[in-house]
This record gives structure tokens, sequence and C-alpha cells, in this order.
């Protein structure tokens, strides 16, 4: 890159409380030190997440450990075919001593939220989370409801199982700041679980988690976003990416402006993972696989060819060239 960046932010305090949040995390998962990364760098960035993987990879005991970990507010929706909008954003209730309505919240009304497997629930209900994930602000009988700024979403879908599940629409997958994929362990790592289950007393339980890192101190480590130094190269590098979903033939639909945008800011949420305030191309090719792959729709053809978003997500990012 032309321009010469050198570090002018104090991130010490920031690097130790991550990297103790890690710690914590890893007390409990083993392996999957990428998708630990990559969630950590979309709470940091602002940015709701949708963790798909096959049962039993450990996608909801991650999501509650790090909700563990936050001293925040902490609320669990279990989606399934019947649930109601009501019971995600909460009712209106006559109170007869009062003579007048009272507003009842729902589970959504936290500060960090798990919606186990959202794609169980029908298209009402999903979209009852539209504005909430969007506006942070959900709108009850014509009145308004802020959220708070902490409001994060971890959502988790199993991408095998179809039947009894409902497709999640476009609008509300570009909600989702990123698609996190957790894959099989290795097996040295399956091996260590084995390990650690065997010699039972190794285990270490949710309710022995403490509190790693407060809300106030979240919402201020958010703020360093901005500070982060992103050069005009870089910019026109996300642009290109973005550029090439656009053109190529076996996307049907490419990235919006949006997912550009979310690009920009979870590469600088990532630089600050890595203890820099300014992005490196790297960061920017690290995470945009998890900010496009749910965002686009390929063509017929190439579905037929075996193709899926992921794939040609990384393998245009080889197309485009790096900025020097």
């Amino acid at each position: 890159m032309e321009e010469t960046i050198s570090q002018r932010l104090d991130l010490t305090a920031f690097s130790q409380k991550m990297w103790e949040v890690k710690k914590q995390i890893e007390t409990i998962i083993v392996g999957q030190n990428n998708v630990v990364d990559l969630l950590l760098t979309a709470i940091v960035a602002d940015g709701h997440v949708l963790l798909e993987g096959v049962p039993g990879v450990a996608k909801t005991l991650l999501a509650r450990v790090l909700s563990r970990l936050i001293d925040a507010r902490f609320s669990r929706l279990q989606f399934t075919p019947d649930l109601m909008p009501s019971d995600v954003l909460g009712t209106t209730v006559f109170n007869m001593k009062e003579s007048e309505f009272d507003f009842h919240k729902g589970p959504i009304f936290a500060d960090v939220i798990l919606v186990d497997e959202i794609n169980r629930a029908p298209a009402k209900t999903q979209a009852a989370l539209f504005e909430v994930m969007e506006e942070r602000q959900a709108t009850i009988d014509g009145v308004s409801y802020d959220m708070g700024s902490l409001f994060t979403v971890i959502a988790t879908q199993n991408p095998v199982e179809q039947e009894g599940t409902y497709k999640l629409p476009e609008a509300q997958l570009d909600r989702f700041l990123m698609k996190i994929s957790m894959l099989y362990p290795i097996l040295e790592h399956e091996v260590l679980i084995l390990k650690r289950h065997h010699e039972n007393v190794r285990l270490t339980k949710l309710d022995d988690l403490k509190p790693v890192i407060s809300k106030d101190e979240l919402l201020r480590y958010r703020g360093l976003i901005s500070k982060v130094v992103v050069v005009d190269s870089l910019l026109y590098y996300i642009a290109q990416i973005v550029n090439a979903t656009r053109t190529s033939k076996a996307i049907y639909l490419g990235a919006s402006p949006r997912a550009a945008v979310a690009i920009l800011n979870a590469s600088k949420a990532f630089a600050l993972l890595q203890g820099r305030d300014f992005v490196t191309p790297d960061d920017i090719k690290y995470v945009t696989p998890s900010v496009l792959q749910h965002r686009l729709l390929l063509t017929a053809d190439a579905e037929m060819e075996g193709f899926n978003s992921l794939r040609l997500v990384n393998s245009l990012i080889e197309q485009v060239e790096v900025p020097k």
C-alpha cells in the first residue's frame, strides 16, 4: 500500500479483554478457533450472526458461552413451527384495575439473544425480527420500543435437515453481518473432546463461567471501529470484490452496497482483534467469505455444477488484484 501507516491507538486493554474471552471459550469449546475469531469480530463490529452447522457441533453451546462472558441481559428463543410473532415481541394485555392496556415485553427485549433453529419458524414469525434487527426497535400497536445499543442476535440453523423448516427470506439474511459455518472438528480436536468427557473432572460447567467484559466496556470497544485506518486503495479493493459478485455469470443476485459496508466494518473489527488500528488486505480476505456467502443467489447452472456461495466467493477473491 502506498500510504505509510503507524499504530496510533492504545489497544492494550482491548486486547487483554479479548484474550480473556477467548481463553474462557477454550475451556468449553475445543478447536473452532476460526469460528470464535469470526464471532468475536461480528460482536465488536456491532453485527448479528447466523451460525450454521449440522447438529452436535456446539453451535448453541458456543452462543451460550459467549453470552455468559458478557455482563448483559441474555435471552434464548427456541423457534418452532407453531411460534407466533407475539411469542417473540410480547403481547398487550388489558389491565382491569387500571382500565387500560399494558404491554408485556417478549424475550426479544434483551441485549444478547440466542435464536435457536431460526429456520423452523414460519415467515410471519421470522418477519417479526426484521425491524428489530435492522433498527434496534420494535413497533407494537403503533408504539416504538427501543432495544438498546448492545442488542445482538446470534441465530443458529441446521443446513441439512429441511423437513419442517422455512427458508429465510433474502431480506432477513441481509440483516446478518456474518454467516459462520461450523464444521466437524479435526481428528486431534475430537480426541481432546473425548478425553475431556472421559476425565469428567476437567469439564468446565457453564454456571462456573463469570462475565469477563461489561456492557459498557463492549460498547466502548465498538466505538474504536471509527478510529481504525483504512486507506483508499483498500476501499477500492472491497468495492472490486463486491462488484465481481455482480458480474459473475455463476451468480444470479450479487452483493449490495450494504454488503460492502459490512465487509469494511468487519475488516476493522478483525484488525482490532489482531491488535492493530489499521486494516490490511489479509483482514479483508479473512472476513469477506463469511460476510458475502449468505447474500448471494447462484444461478441454476452453477448449483447443478455443484458450486456453493462460499466456494464462489473464495474464487472471486483470488481473481481480484490485491493492493500493493
